[in-house]
Order: C-alpha cells, then sequence, then structure tokens
C-alpha cells in the first residue's frame, strides 16, 4: 500500500516535470523580435536622415533603439547561469 503510493507520487512528480518541459521557449523568440525591432528602428532613423532629409525626425527615430533595449532588457527574464 505504502509502496504504491510512493511510486504514483513518483509518476505524477515525473509527469509534471515532464509537461513543463514541454512548454514552448518562448524567451528566444521575443529576444529576436526585440533585437529586429531595435534594428528596424534604427534602419529607419538612418534613411529618414539621408533619404527624406528630416534630421530632427530621423534623430527623433534613432532615439526610440534604446527604448526598445531598455523596454526588453526590463520585460524579458534574466538568462540562468
Amino acid at each position: 500500500m505504502i509502496a504504491n503510493a510512493i511510486s504514483l507520487r513518483t509518476e505524477v512528480m515525473t509527469t509534471k516535470a515532464s509537461t513543463q518541459n514541454a512548454r514552448p521557449d518562448t524567451t528566444k523568440l521575443a529576444r529576436a523580435l526585440i533585437l529586429i525591432a531595435a534594428g528596424l528602428s534604427m534602419a529607419l532613423s538612418v534613411g529618414i536622415w539621408f533619404l527624406a532629409d528630416d534630421k530632427l525626425a530621423g534623430i527623433f527615430v534613432g532615439t526610440w533603439v534604446p527604448s526598445i533595449l531598455a523596454l526588453g532588457t526590463l520585460i524579458l527574464p534574466r538568462p540562468e547561469r
């Protein structure tokens, strides 16, 4: 009776652990999206600066890059070491 309860508890614990590991890792996707957004902001800033010849708008869009990266730092969890 006690052995059955222990083995049942062990099965439940291993099933829980395997379902927790089965979740998709969205952290990598979120990091990639943040870096893509920062890169697009930088490219848009350079494009506005040179092609549209609007220096102030280019500077304004260029200030989005550190803001996007800072937001990503606040939102995303720190990597485990």
